[in-house]
Parts: structure tokens; sequence; C-alpha cells
């Protein structure tokens, strides 16, 4: 394996076991469980982009990777990445979380206080053709986040729910590590101040 493969490997299990740790997570994670991924410098392809394998699910109220961190373990979250890159080269990680009203409140505060951009994708408006079709709904979803920011790839995002989808957060960034510890502090924060 080359270095560079090893050390993506070697951020992202760092990343995994930051949020392993934080047993506030657990109300984070959605039905669909969290992943956090991260690309290659070159990546083109889910291929190239490294996940856990199984996503992080929740294992005696503790946040818990079911798997191992590998390249290709991440389908839909990979995909997004490389789309984003295409418009924002230094994008290589991201992770997704859990979007309700209460928590898009706090997100929206946490982000705003921070200076963070935040865009929106509605899947209320997604076209017919492309609905329930499988890798058809990404080119499309990286166009409606940028026409709601101007263009500009945002630091966080979140998706509207949409036809027999769970309404999402994600955080995107260069770097596994840090994007972990932003959704540490948010799931910190936001169970302080939900308890």
């Amino acid at each position: 394996m080359s270095e560079e493969r090893k050390s993506t490997l070697d951020r992202l299990s760092q990343a995994v076991k930051i949020l392993e740790t934080c047993p506030e997570l657990v109300i984070l994670i959605p039905e669909v469980r969290t992943n956090i991924v991260f690309a290659l410098p070159a990546a083109q392809t889910p291929d190239d982009v490294a996940g856990v394998d199984g996503r992080i699910t929740v294992v005696n109220n503790r946040p818990r990777a079911a798997g191992e961190v590998r390249f290709g373990a991440s389908d839909h979250l990979a995909r997004l990445v490389i789309e984003l890159r295409r418009f924002e080269m230094a994008v290589r990680a991201a992770v997704n979380f859990r979007w309700n009203e209460g928590i898009h409140q706090f997100v929206s505060e946490w982000a705003r206080v921070r200076g963070k951009m935040m865009g929106v994708i509605d899947r209320i408006r997604e076209p017919e053709e492309i609905i329930g079709r499988d890798k058809m709904s990404i080119p499309w979803k990286v166009k409606e986040l940028l026409a709601s920011t101007g263009g500009k790839v945002p630091e966080i995002a979140y998706e509207t729910k949409g036809w027999g989808k769970e309404p999402l957060f994600i955080l995107i960034g260069q770097e596994p590590v840090a994007l972990a510890q932003q959704l540490v502090e948010i799931a910190k924060g936001y169970a302080q101040s939900s308890g």
C-alpha cells in the first residue's frame, strides 16, 4: 500500500476514534447511520475514498464503527465528495448526521457564530426522472447545493426530506479529524442545549 493511501486511512481512523469517544453523538446518528469519508488527493471514484465499512452505529448507547476504515467502503458520501471536488479541489472529507428542526436551529446558530456557510439541498425540487434511480442524484444535489450558496461549496449542508429519503446534515471539509472535532462540538453543544 502506498504511503499516501496508508496516511489517508490513518487520518480517517483517528477521526473515527474521536467520534467513538463522544457519547453525545448518539443523538445525532440518523436512521441511515453516520459515515465519515476521506478522499485521496487525486480521487476519481468511490474506490479512491476511504470510509467506515458498515458506517458508525450505536452499540450500548455509544457511537461505534461497525467495521474497519477502508477504501471503497462508502458509495453515496464518497460520490458526493468527488462531485464537490469538481468545484472545490480542496474538499476531501465529509461526515453526515441527523437533521430535525431542533438540531437545525442549533446548527444554524453554531454555523453563524463561527462564520461557516450553510447550504441546502431541497429534495422537493428533485426531478422525477432521477427520484429513486440509483447513483443519479449526486450531480443534481451538488448543483442544487451550489445554487443555494451562490456557487461556493459550503462547510455545512443539509438535505430536506425527499421521496423515501431521511433529511440529513453534512459537514464538508479538507480533513476528517477537523470534521470529527466539529461534529463532537455540535453533539456536545446540542446535548447541553436540549438537556
